[in-house]
């Protein structure tokens, strides 16, 4: 596939998982916005997902990894969505910095805020 395909692939998937009001009438948004990391978050209030290619994401020693940009991941036990996978891709949740700042005046450890690993399907 070449590289602008690529591109106007991933701007596609990130517009449907970080939904700006465009999606109102998807299926799938009560799910997402159902979302909960560990810790009983949304995972849509302080974060944006991503999807996850399937080469981006794997396990190791018992925890998720993530692809970023800035090399693999480990993600946090506390930040994995529990129960069924409705959209089947993994998605990654990143904290957003400035509502971090602006509710608790501190970025967390990991840049990671949910991850919800893909179905294989």
């Amino acid at each position: 596939m070449g590289s602008a395909m690529k591109l106007i692939l991933l701007n596609l998937t990130l517009l449907l998982v970080s939904d700006d009001g465009r999606y109102a009438s998807s299926p799938l948004k009560p799910w997402f916005e159902s979302l909960r990391n560990g810790w009983g978050q949304s995972c849509c209030d302080l974060a944006d997902g991503i999807e996850v290619a399937d080469d981006d994401w794997d396990t190791r020693d018992g925890h998720y990894r993530v692809r970023l940009t800035s090399g693999w991941i480990v993600v946090p036990d506390q930040v994995v969505v529990q129960g069924p996978n409705h959209y089947h891709k993994a998605v990654v949740s990143l904290w957003n910095e400035e509502a971090l700042k602006d509710e608790w005046g501190a970025i967390p450890a990991s840049p990671i805020h949910c991850f919800l690993p893909g179905t294989g399907v």
